[in-house]
């Protein structure tokens, strides 16, 4: 996460770190660096065998090894920005929602915890100490967005908005057909919520999905299948630029997008 020095604390109920738990270290982090261009460095030893991806000497998301016993499903996991994780924590527990690790110290780097949401979509806490979280956007193999894939958007944005004083709001060509709300602190849009009703994957559940920057979406849909992923949705035009929904070859989901600007 990126040095106190360099980048603004995020405000709380910010999207500020993205992380991965996968089976085979090693494997995986050759995948995203061949994908997005990543080198590494060891991260906060608490965490396991865990390293911190970098671009440009700048800190973008975190990949950790599971314990060979732990044969869990692999999935990007979102991380929302709080002044107090255990404070916080005792408001998802007073709302419905659950906290199934933590909170607990990362060294110096801060404080974190994962939950889980009223519907069941894991998301994680993060106390900034030394690291406040990834770089902000604008290279490419960075992620720019969060949205929350799950079942109803306005029962569950109502948790979001108790919890962290986030204001969801209706997207503009929201129907019956199209359950979308956008969460805002502070008059900015910081993440989605995506309600699909009975389409929601029946393997992976309410979910939180991350979008990564990339100067070229087909290209980079392309490669995920040469490095041995897989497209999951083909690149396609949404409303902020082109997009295609891929999973790593431990099937691991994420969003390209090469954004309008």
């Amino acid at each position: 996460m990126t040095e106190a020095s360099e980048a603004t604390r995020r405000t709380p109920g910010t999207p500020c770190w993205a992380s991965l738990m996968v089976h085979s270290l090693g494997s995986t982090e050759e995948f995203y660096a061949d994908l997005f261009g990543w080198e590494y460095e060891p991260g906060p030893e608490q965490l396991g065998p865990y390293v911190r991806a970098m671009l440009d000497e700048r800190e973008v998301a975190g990949i950790g090894e599971l314990p060979p016993d732990r044969h869990l499903p692999v999935a990007w996991t979102t991380y929302l920005a709080t002044d107090d994780a255990d404070a916080t924590a005792e408001s998802i527990r007073s709302c419905g929602g659950t906290v199934a690790v933590g909170p607990l110290d990362a060294g110096a780097a801060g404080r974190v915890a994962i939950c889980s949401d009223p519907l069941g979509a894991i998301f994680g806490l993060w106390q900034a100490g030394a690291h406040l979280g990834t770089w902000p956007a604008g290279t490419s193999g960075i992620p720019v967005w969060n949205e929350l894939v799950t079942q109803d958007a306005s029962t569950v944005g109502k948790f979001y908005e108790h919890v962290f004083g986030h204001e969801a709001r209706a997207h503009a060509d929201a129907s019956d057909d199209f359950d979308h709300l956008t969460l805002f602190l502070e008059g900015r849009p910081v993440a989605a919520v995506h309600g699909v009703g009975r389409a929601l994957p029946h393997d992976r559940g309410p979910h939180w999905m991350t979008y990564f920057e990339v100067e070229d979406t087909d290209a980079a849909a392309d490669r995920v299948e040469r490095l041995g992923g897989r497209i999951i949705t083909p690149p396609r035009e949404g409303l902020s630029g082109r997009l295609a929904t891929v999973a790593d070859p431990e099937g691991a989901a994420f969003t390209l997008v090469h954004t309008r600007r």
